[in-house]
């Protein structure tokens, strides 16, 4: 509530009627159902089909007590003592299962606090590519936005994307290369290798998935269509990615025709509509300016328009030469000269010294 007294989000109690679906409750799925309790959301829907293992310790969220039960109990458990007034649902099911298709298309149409309403979001934090397209093909058919996120084999890269069918690419649209290239994703995984876990990229990108959930459910800043995460260096690729309108799905092309004839902008587009394009409000230079801008201005703070100026401030290249030190060496002072011809004569009678040592 601060938010909203802050000016902030000025809708945020709108949260406690939210639904949010998460599938997969693993490393990233287990802390972003976390965060979201904390957060007030009304409802939570839970898909998974595993168990807990000792080996996901090394992950937040699970406890080693809980080891063998289902995740999805386990989780229930948890997040009913954080938050008792949170409605959960939980499903310990296979989602790329035939048999799966009807159930998670009738949550996401009537799976709402009422339950009778839509969901407002899935939330897909799954790690294999036939369950990423499960969820795809469900969301698509049901022209259902919702979230994919990942993280990599090496537990320092991962990423968020935003999917809205028929206005930016859906999973299909863009496929990984070794799918394109008709291999299996079998062949991905190196024999003895296990993926690696790290707590630290899980739980960061769980929150950057978090947040971006909050920004569209609740309407306020600006939501990442795609924000990749390279903890090598860390840096924070964003682009929002077209449509593919050769997409292997008949029911993306045929919601691309239909957004298309609607007006629908991508973001890359000059005059674009917002993620959310019936009730997101375009701020213009008529808007008034809310309390965080007049409390801004009251301390001579302002905002710089001029993008391109933006990002030259804050490029990487600029980010380094403010820091790097100057390559070309600085002549030496009258000082330093003196300490150097010190320091030579002082080694000079070192080693004569030496060699004194040697020849006795």
């Amino acid at each position: 509530m601060a938010l909203k007294k802050l000016g902030v989000v000025p809708n945020y109690q709108e949260i406690t009627s939210k639904t949010v679906i998460v599938i997969g409750m693993g490393g990233v799925g287990s802390v972003c159902a976390e965060m979201l309790v904390r957060c007030g959301i009304g409802k939570l829907i839970l898909f998974d089909y595993d168990t807990v293992e000792l080996a996901n310790m090394n992950r937040l969220f699970y406890q080693p007590d809980q080891v063998g039960q289902s995740k999805v109990e386990a989780a229930k458990t948890t997040l009913a003592k954080i938050n008792p007034e949170v409605v959960l649902e939980t499903y310990s099911m296979d989602i790329t299962r035939v048999a799966s298709y009807d159930h998670i298309c009738d949550r996401i149409r009537r799976g709402g606090l009422d339950g009778e309403s839509r969901v407002d979001l899935v939330l897909s934090c799954v790690d294999n590519y036939a369950a990423r397209i499960a969820i795809n093909r469900v969301c698509n058919d049901l022209d259902q936005p919702w979230f994919e996120s990942g993280v990599s084999e090496n537990a320092l890269c991962g990423h968020i994307q935003l999917l809205l069918p028929g206005r930016v690419a859906c999973f299909e649209c863009a496929p990984p290369l070794i799918v394109e290239e008709g291999k299996s994703e079998k062949e991905l995984r190196r024999e003895g290798v296990c993926a690696a876990s790290l707590p630290t990229t899980m739980g960061l990108i769980a929150a950057l998935l978090v947040q971006n959930a909050l920004k569209y459910m609740l309407r306020f800043g600006e939501v990442s269509y795609y924000l990749g995460y390279d903890g090598f260096c860390d840096f924070f690729p964003t682009w929002p990615m077209r449509c593919n309108p050769n997409c292997a799905s008949p029911r993306c092309r045929e919601l691309q025709a239909y957004y298309n004839a609607q007006g629908w902008k991508h973001p890359q587009d000059a005059n674009h509509k917002h993620a959310d394009s019936t009730s997101r409000k375009v701020k213009d230079e008529a808007t008034e300016p809310g309390p965080a801008e007049i409390e801004a201005r009251k301390w001579g703070i302002t905002e710089i328009d001029d993008k391109d100026e933006l990002k030259s401030q804050h490029s990487p290249q600029a980010a380094l030469s403010q820091h790097l030190p100057d390559a070309r060496p600085l002549p030496p002072s009258e000082e330093t000269q003196g300490a150097e011809a010190a320091s030579a004569s002082e080694i000079e009678d070192l080693m004569a010294s030496l060699k004194k040592l040697m020849s006795q």
